[in-house]
Parts: C-alpha cells; sequence; structure tokens
C-alpha cells in the first residue's frame, strides 16, 4: 500500500512538472528596469507570448526548452528554459554613420494600399501581420511615411496592438526594423477604423522597399474570455470556457501578393489564395468576391515628399 501510495505522488509529480508554467521576468541590462512587450516563444515551435507592461511573463512549456526573446532596440538571446526566471536584455549599439538626416517640405502626399471598411476577421489572424510596399517612382517621390490608416474587430475596449516598419530584404522577405521606437496604439471595441500619425518620426523609407508589420501582443490586457458550445461523440452538448487575444485585422481580398504572417514575426511565410469550393453557389454568395484572391489587412498609408 505504501508503495502503491510513493508511486501515485511520484506520477502526480511527473504530471505538475509537465503542466507547470514557466514564470519569469525581462530587464534592461544596463538599467534593471523591466522590459514591457517583449516577444517571447520557443524556438522552432509556434509556442509564445508576451512580457506584460511590468516585464513578467508566463509560458506554458513540457519539457526543457531553448526561449527566444526578442525586444525592439535589445538584442535578440536565446535562453534556456530553466534559466528564464531573470533574462537581461542588451541594448543595440546603432551606428550614427548609418543615419541620414534631411529636410522635407511635406507640400504633397500620395495615399498606397488597399483599405476597405466592410473587411471581415479571418479565422487565420496571425500574431504577426507584415504587408509589402514596394518602392515605385511615385513612392520615391513622396519617400516619407505621414500616416497609416488600418481596420480592426475587436471584442474588448482598449485593445492595444504593436505596429513596426520594416525593410525588404533582397528577396522581398521582411527584415529589420527601420526605426528603433515602440509604436502602441490602442483600439475600440467592434469594427473601427484606427489611424496613426508618423510625421514626427520622419522615417524615410528605403529605396528596396518596406513592410508595415501589425504585432498582437498576448498579454492579460488583450483577453478576451467567451463560453462556447460543444458536442461530443455521443452527440451532448457542453459548455467551455475560452479566451483569445484581441484585436484582430479586418481582411480584404487582392489580386497581389504582398503579405506574410507569422507567429512570432519571424519564420515569415506567404498566405495562398482563398478557393472556395462552390464559388457560384448560394451559400457562398457573400464570400463570392474573395474566391480565387490573396486576403491582406485592410490598410491604407499616406507618402509625404
Amino acid at each position: 500500500m505504501k508503495q502503491k501510495r510513493l508511486l501515485t505522488l511520484f506520477l502526480l509529480l511527473i504530471t505538475f512538472f509537465l503542466s507547470a508554467q514557466v514564470k519569469g521576468i525581462v530587464k534592461d541590462s544596463l538599467t534593471g528596469k523591466p522590459i514591457s512587450f517583449v516577444n517571447i516563444w520557443v524556438e522552432n515551435e509556434n509556442i509564445g507570448t508576451t512580457s506584460e507592461i511590468d516585464g513578467t511573463f508566463l509560458l506554458d512549456i513540457k519539457e526543457e526548452k531553448n526561449i527566444i526573446f526578442s525586444a525592439i532596440g535589445f538584442k535578440t538571446k536565446n535562453v534556456k528554459s530553466t534559466a528564464i526566471e531573470n533574462v537581461q536584455l542588451v541594448g543595440k549599439v546603432y551606428d550614427l554613420n548609418e543615419v541620414v538626416l534631411t529636410s522635407s517640405k511635406k507640400t504633397k502626399q500620395i495615399k498606397i494600399g488597399n483599405y476597405d471598411a466592410s473587411g471581415f476577421r479571418y479565422r487565420l489572424d496571425f500574431n504577426s501581420n507584415a504587408v509589402f510596399f514596394e518602392a515605385t517612382e511615385d513612392v520615391l517621390k513622396h519617400p516619407y511615411l505621414k500616416e497609416i490608416k488600418f481596420h480592426t474587430i475587436s471584442d474588448i475596449d482598449k485593445a492595444i496592438i504593436r505596429i513596426r516598419i520594416l525593410e525588404s530584404n533582397v528577396d522581398k522577405t521582411p527584415g529589420d526594423d527601420i526605426i528603433n521606437e515602440e509604436i502602441i496604439v490602442e483600439v475600440k471595441k467592434g469594427s473601427k477604423a484606427n489611424k496613426k500619425d508618423f510625421t514626427d518620426l520622419n522615417i524615410k523609407i528605403p529605396e528596396n522597399g518596406f513592410y508595415i508589420v501589425f504585432e498582437k501582443l498576448l498579454i492579460e490586457e488583450n483577453k478576451y474570455y467567451s463560453e462556447r458550445t460543444y458536442k461530443d461523440n455521443l452527440g451532448n452538448k457542453y459548455k467551455r470556457k475560452e479566451f483569445s487575444y484581441q484585436p484582430n485585422l479586418a481582411y480584404v481580398p487582392s489580386e497581389e501578393n504582398n503579405f506574410c504572417y507569422s507567429p512570432n514575426s519571424t519564420n515569415w511565410k506567404r498566405r495562398s489564395k482563398i478557393e472556395l469550393k462552390k464559388p457560384k453557389s448560394y451559400e457562398n454568395l457573400l464570400m463570392r468576391k474573395y474566391h480565387n484572391k490573396y486576403l491582406i489587412p485592410s490598410l491604407e498609408i499616406i507618402m509625404s515628399n
């Protein structure tokens, strides 16, 4: 009997270990201050989270893993899951010779993008969404980013989302950050248009193009709790409480495949076209305009000279 009790206790301890949450905090190695909104994920997996405003985080892992920590303005760090109780990130050193200051009149502007207020919330809303803008001749005549307009659909009020401006690599994949600054936008509940003014930052886009990236922050403030009804194999109904992270982006159809997605702003992938099985059927009446199209975030930007 005693051996059975010991065995039961041992199994319970193993189960607890396998399902335990790993807790930690991320700090600036120079100042010792907590770092908010750090992207944290398991290496080579789609398991991740975001540090809270106070730098703390929880991560569900079942065994020892390599954990990646990435934050704007800091060097990316790879840490064993057994040593993430107190993670310190080192700030990046930027070469001032790479910074070019120019004067801009900002008297003329152009609008580019694919914004539509009727965009809808798609079921595959990834944590990181990147939209590519090519540096066309017209864009190069108006090289300063002035404003971003995008559409969100949120189940909660005051959800926050991060915007990043990335340069484009030679193969037209998202590259490094163009600016070393956190850009956080608060959105309202419901289907809403959002605008962010970038005039004061004087962002001059590179000649090989650039990406506008929207990052969903996996923090408590962005959680939305709901209850859904399911059926088991016998047809019995049961309810289960769930949560999702807000806000969601609204998507619109596009002929151009200029959109990349990722669970953690790395290992970017291209989205394939929407292919409906019966595009002309009545049940697909509302979705018909999306058939054989790419879905991209509803987004429009204003460029200035």
